[in-house]
């Protein structure tokens, strides 16, 4: 999957090398999977995601289930928002590579912008530490760690668009930062989410980074707003577009 991060978790050190080294193996796999359905596009794409958003609310359910003090209304209730969650995971990234001109570059661009941002945080929230960003939701990412991820996707975003010659670097930068924020945000939701339900991990399918859900929180919220933005400029036809061209 395209969350290719490591999520800041207390533990001892040596536990914490070995669930990197994890993370890296299964981000080495999964990051190269979504990059290539990307580039083909078409049905293999829309598989692809069609599979992971169904992962998701799979999840999701599992986690609304195992809170069984609730009703069946507040559960119902519940599942309805997973499904609206685990749609938007599947619609947002389609919205924006429909674009047969800028799609795959748009799809690409976004990829890194959430990439840098989920390493850079976490590397950044190692190194530095210092004041917690959310601590009743996520007591170990660091306010260090949030504004490192968000200089690394300025900084990712301005490589793309320089290599790719798109111009109005500021407004690409100023995006950048907006998705970059999106992502956190996102994370912090799914966090919230786990907290509500009891559970550390969302699910086990991925070696070293949990479900699902935990590696495409943040990036369902990116391409939610990404594909927002596109749209809103350049019609559903050419978000790609309208996301990357100011």
């Amino acid at each position: 999957m395209p969350e290719a991060r490591p999520v800041e978790r207390a533990g001892p050190p040596q536990r914490g090398r070995g669930e990197l080294g994890l993370r890296v193996l299964s981000a080495l796999v999964l990051a190269p999977l979504a990059i290539g359905t990307a580039y083909l596009g078409g049905v293999v794409f829309i598989a692809f995601w069609l599979i992971a958003s169904l992962g998701v609310l799979w999840e999701w359910i599992a986690l609304v289930r195992g809170a069984t003090e609730r009703s069946r209304m507040q559960r119902a209730a519940w599942i309805a928002l997973g499904l609206l969650y685990a749609g938007t995971l599947f619609a947002a990234p389609l919205v924006i590579r429909v674009d047969a001109e800028r799609g795959f570059l748009a799809m690409i661009y976004l990829f890194l912008v959430v990439w840098g941002t989920d390493i850079a945080a976490y590397f950044a929230g190692r190194a530095l530490g210092g004041p917690k960003l959310c601590p009743a939701v996520s007591p170990n990412k660091t306010w260090s760690g949030a504004l490192g991820g968000s200089a690394a996707a300025i900084v990712v975003g301005l490589i793309v668009a320089v290599a790719a010659g798109i111009g109005a670097l500021g407004a690409i930068a100023l995006l950048s930062l907006g998705l970059s924020i999106a992502s956190q945000i996102g994370d912090l939701v799914e966090s919230a989410l786990k907290r509500r339900f009891g559970a550390k991990d969302a699910g086990h399918l991925i070696p070293g980074h949990g479900g699902l859900m935990d590696r495409l929180d943040g990036f369902l919220t990116a391409a939610l707003a990404a594909a927002l933005v596109g749209a809103a400029r350049g019609g559903i036809d050419e978000a790609a577009r309208g996301l990357l061209v100011w």
